[in-house]
């Protein structure tokens, strides 16, 4: 319960800089998916395709922006609730706009039925209860590993002298007479020592360690996965505004809403899958991410040729199991 206390401790700010920082951050999420909504304004005549590395370049721009904004009125924005106010963005479009005219379309028909181009009103009845369910979800994710404890560990002094060593900081202990200590790092940003540290992830405003790093795994999938739905039903819903010829009586806005928030889940989807293999790769073969960078910080991972000479030092990991105990292990930790 301390360790849980003392992460959650370092979480608590006063109830107005939560709200600024809210506001700040709500308002960052509105002027950059606003600003990437122009990219089909302004560049109409491009594909899809061509339209993503510009809309990527105007989200930067914006982000950019937006740094320089708060910095000028002195209030700092929150990653977590930009990543929050982000999924509520996303899910607003979708229900307001793209089933909002799916639901117009159905009234409209005397059939009682909106039969869009290639696809029956079960999958669109599917798609629609997966994306809600989703967005849920990542609701529900992001406060449970926002709140959540990473695996955070305290020692007394006494047990630092014990194990001959004076902090976390500038030194890592060993772990072969104390076994307690083994893969417990110290995390900078959060001046804590947690156990199977990989990294501290400013989007989910917490450490990914022992305790948490299913979760972030699982979440990181739900992203992925929610915004590769997302991009399915923005795509047929701009195919049936084109197929069905409203595209020219179609809001600009809203269209132009969608086709962005649409760029924005695809330039997320990217690097996302790129950090989910990584992860994956990383638990397969057993190592953090953080003793991956920093390796020569820690003795475990250094091995030399002849012990007595001063050949270089090679990576070496004591802790590969082989691959199906590493996933076990990760499943299931001691």
């Amino acid at each position: 319960m301390s360790s849980l206390a003392s992460g959650l401790h370092r979480l608590r700010r006063s109830p107005w800089e939560v709200v600024l920082s809210a506001l700040v951050s709500c308002g960052l999420v509105l002027f950059s998916q606003l600003a990437v909504a122009t990219v089909p304004r302004f560049f109409p005549s491009l594909s899809l395709l061509a339209m993503l590395p510009v809309a990527g370049l105007v989200f930067l721009a914006a982000i950019v922006v937006g740094r320089f904004w708060r910095r000028f009125i002195g209030v700092a924005a929150s990653a977590p609730l930009f990543v929050l106010f982000n999924v509520l963005f996303m899910w607003g479009v979708y229900i307001f706009v793209i089933r909002g005219a799916s639901n117009t379309e159905r009234c409209t028909n005397p059939a009682g039925l909106c039969v869009t181009s290639g696809s029956s009103p079960d999958t669109s009845s599917l798609l629609d209860m997966l994306i809600n369910a989703e967005c849920a979800l990542l609701l529900w994710g992001l406060y449970r590993i926002l709140s959540g404890d990473p695996g955070i560990v305290a020692y007394e002094s006494s047990f630092l002298e014990e194990a001959g060593c004076n902090d976390f900081v500038d030194a890592i202990c060993s772990s072969e007479k104390h076994p307690s200590l083994s893969r417990v790092r110290h995390c900078n940003s959060c001046k804590a020592n947690v156990r199977g540290y990989d990294h501290h992830c400013p989007a989910f405003g917490n450490c990914i360690g022992q305790k948490n790093h299913r979760l972030f795994i699982a979440l990181l999938t739900g992203f992925v996965v929610a915004e590769s739905t997302y991009t399915m039903c923005s795509t047929k819903y701009i195919t049936r505004c084109i197929n069905s010829g409203t595209i020219r009586t179609e809001n600009p806005l809203s269209l132009n809403m969608v086709i962005g928030t649409m760029l924005f889940s695809v330039l997320q989807v990217l690097w996302q899958v790129v950090f989910l293999i990584w992860h994956v790769y990383g638990i397969c073969f057993n190592i953090k991410t953080d003793e991956w960078i920093n390796w020569k910080k820690y003795p475990e991972f250094q091995m030399k040729e002849e012990p007595q000479s001063d050949s270089e030092i090679k990576f070496v990991n004591p802790y590969d199991k082989g691959m199906l105990c590493n996933i076990r292990e990760f499943l299931k930790p001691k």
